[in-house]
């Protein structure tokens, strides 16, 4: 019986670990690259994780706290730290939940076009429309989902398939 709870507790020990170097590696990223990783024509290579939940349940805390912490420091203040980090946890809850399709890959690029845009098209300095945010971080989120996310979980599928939850 000991030995089952000490694998319990090692599982449980692993997630923790994995959820907190998930949202350092997003903030880290977001941080590295801040010039452009805000504003209307952003590249957030960060978000690239969001499609860890495919994969991994804690990932969906990890990415909101991860996207908390990094938004602090943009541009955009507290409706970015609080609708961007809230838009993260939506989209990783869906990805999470649709894992087993290609949809899952939608919600991080549909969610993020269509909710950033529509805080980011008042409170940017540059007076674009709303559908011009749309297209402008979808496409940025669809390159960095699809160009990037989709090899990392096949790379995490075929190196590490024993972690997979």
């Amino acid at each position: 019986m000991e030995a089952k709870d000490d694998r319990g507790k090692e599982n449980t020990l692993r997630r923790i670990v994995r959820a907190g170097v998930i949202a350092s590696v997003y903030v880290g990223l977001t941080y590295a690259l801040a010039p452009i990783s805000f504003g209307q024509f952003q590249f957030r290579v960060a978000e690239a994780l969001t499609v860890l939940p495919i994969l991994y349940p804690e990932a969906v805390p990890a990415l909101f706290i991860g996207c908390f912490l990094a938004n602090i420091i943009g541009p955009y203040g507290i409706l970015d730290i609080v609708l961007g980090s809230l838009t993260t946890l939506l989209a990783a809850a869906l990805t999470r939940m649709f894992r087993k399709s290609a949809i899952a890959y939608f919600w991080p690029i549909a969610l993020n076009a269509f909710i950033v845009s529509a805080y980011l098209s008042l409170l940017a300095e540059t007076k674009a429309s709303y559908w011009v945010f749309v297209l402008s971080i979808g496409v940025s989120e669809a390159v960095s989902v699809l160009l990037v996310g989709i090899p990392l979980v096949k790379f995490l599928r075929t190196s590490y398939p024993d972690t997979i939850s």
